[in-house]
This record gives structure tokens, sequence and C-alpha cells, in this order.
């Protein structure tokens, strides 16, 4: 056996029912399947949970199972290890990172933060292990406004890594929180154009537009769209119809859950970062999911006085949520 790629690299004999076999094996070692929603359908549909990273942490600390396998990328894994820390984790592909995370390294952002003492340290959940040990609270898209705005306004905040959402905080607060240097992951104009030509096409073709939002993530998307209808409909009798500004594969969960609606990916972006197709979780395929299980490799570590560490900012923060 090989994992020195980041996975096993075991051939997998030609013709396995793969799905068979995965749910035979999950079975047999008492372990548990979590995928993001961002991973391929195929396996989405054989997880025992699907979410956002975050609540399928939570999810992992209620479980009983020897084994939790994360399907997403790393940072989620450290995540379901430190809430975890009894727990054998396995990832499909260690080599499944986070363009985000990975524009913090541990040892930069500690000179920051040291260069600041008298901040506190605020993290988008989207960090290392490491990083999340530096942190005095993490947050996620969906409640990083109100955790920071339960804080007293005069407090001096260090805001990382996501420099588009602290930027938003701070224009919708007024605060004046110091933002990690690394460069902001934007849409470029020319995807913009092509988002506002899609979205005038699809009025023309009397679809419904659900509403104009800064950005999607984890599980909005999703309960959004199980609302019964929108806002600004002309009739409740039109069809209802969504642009998906986030990762496409979220259309998976979106589609299941509202057979009845139509979902279209937003056009993607041109830049570095294609956040909306994102390469890294497409690297969990089937063929990966059952050799971890086989051979319960690659197996996430994380040293224990920074799972210490980095449980206390995810506790602060839903205490604060």
């Amino acid at each position: 056996m090989n994992v020195e790629n980041g996975f096993v690299d075991v051939p997998v004999k030609a013709g396995l029912d793969l799905p068979a076999e995965i749910r035979k094996l999950k079975e047999e070692k008492n372990a548990a399947i979590l995928a993001h929603y961002y991973t391929v359908g195929e396996i989405q549909d054989l997880a025992d949970f699907v979410g956002d990273s975050l609540a399928l942490a939570r999810i992992a600390e209620t479980l009983d199972n020897d084994i939790i396998v994360m399907c997403g990328v790393h940072f989620m894994g450290e995540t379901v290890k430190i809430l975890c820390p009894g727990k054998k984790v396995l990832v499909p592909d260690l080599n499944a990172g986070c363009s985000l995370a990975d524009s913090c390294p541990a040892d930069e952002f500690e000179k920051f933060v040291r260069s600041h003492p008298d901040h506190t340290v605020v993290s988008y959940v989207n960090t290392s292990a490491a990083v999340k040990a530096l942190t005095d609270i993490v947050v996620t898209s969906g409640n990083a406004m109100k955790v920071v705005s339960s804080l007293p306004a005069d407090e001096k905040i260090i805001f990382g890594p996501d420099r588009n959402l602290g930027n938003y905080i701070n224009s919708q607060t007024g605060r004046e929180m110091l933002l990690w240097r690394a460069l902001a992951m934007s849409t470029n104009s020319s995807r913009s154009k092509r988002f506002l030509n899609l979205k005038k096409n699809i009025r023309r073709r009397r679809f419904s537009f659900t509403r104009n939002v800064r950005s999607l993530s984890g599980s909005w998307p999703i309960n959004s769209a199980r609302q019964p209808c929108c806002s600004n409909m002309r009739s409740t009798m039109m069809p209802m119809n969504f642009i998906v500004a986030t990762e496409s594969g979220i259309l998976h969960e979106m589609r299941r859950r509202c057979p009845e609606k139509t979902f279209i990916p937003a056009p993607p972006n041109d830049s570095t970062c294609a956040c909306n197709d994102c390469s890294f979780m497409k690297l969990n395929t089937l063929e990966k999911l059952y050799n971890t299980l086989v051979y319960e490799q690659p197996e996430v570590h994380v040293d224990e006085s920074i799972i210490d560490e980095a449980r206390k900012p995810i506790t602060r923060m839903l205490q604060l949520s």
C-alpha cells in the first residue's frame, strides 16, 4: 500500500460495484461517512450525513462510530479531529486543500497576531488546526456578522483569512477590524458581466430570480431554496428557479431536496481561484473512498496540544451564536 501521494494509491479491481462495497465496508468497520455539499453527487449519495464543514464536525461529535471518513478538504478533517480526538478520522485524499486556508500559514499568522497583542482574533472556519489554535473565536459565513456584532464596539479585532468577508462586516457594522493581509478571492469583471447576462436571459424566459446576495456558502442556499416562494415573484404560479452563485456541487443536494425547482450554476470565475467549481473537492472519488475504508488510510493527525487550543475558539463561537 502506498500513501506517499496523499491517498491510497492502489488500483481498484475493474467491474467492482463500488457503492455496494463501500456500504458493506462501512457496516463492517463501524464507520460513518460525512460529505461536504461540494463533493460530487455520487459521494453525497453514499454519505450518512451531508452538510457544511462545521455542521459535519458537530454531527461527528454525537456519533458512536469508531471511524469517521470526512469527504471534503483537509482542514475539515482536522476540525472533525479537534472535536472528536478519540476517533480515527480519515480523508480520501490529503491533497484536498483549500486556497483560503493555505493563504494563512500558521507561522506567519502567529507573527501577525503577536504584533497586535491587544486584539481579539476572529478566524473564519476555513483555516488549519494550527491557525485555530491561535484564534479566540472561530466563525462561519452564517454567523460571522452575529458573532462580531456581539463583541464590544470598541474591541480591537483581527479578522482572517477571508478578507472579502472581513471587509463586508466592516462596511455593515462600521468597525475597523484589522484584516489579514491575504489577497481576497474576488470575482473578476468578466464573470460579473456573464452573471448579469445570465440573469437577464433568465428573466426574459419568465424565470424568477431569488434575490441579490453578497455571498452564498454552506447550507444557506439550500435553506433559501426550500422557502415556498420568492418575495419578488409576480405570480405564485411561476416556476421557482435559482441562479446558484457558489460551488456547483451544492446543486446536487438542492435538486434532491427541491426536485420541483430549477437550479442554474452561475458562470465560472476566470481567475486563478475557480471556487464555484472546487478542484480540491473533486479529489474525493469513489475509488479513493473505497481504498480509504479498506486500508483505513490516510488518517488525519493533529497534535494534542493544538487540539486543546483549537477547540476553545470553536466552543466560544457556539456560545456566542
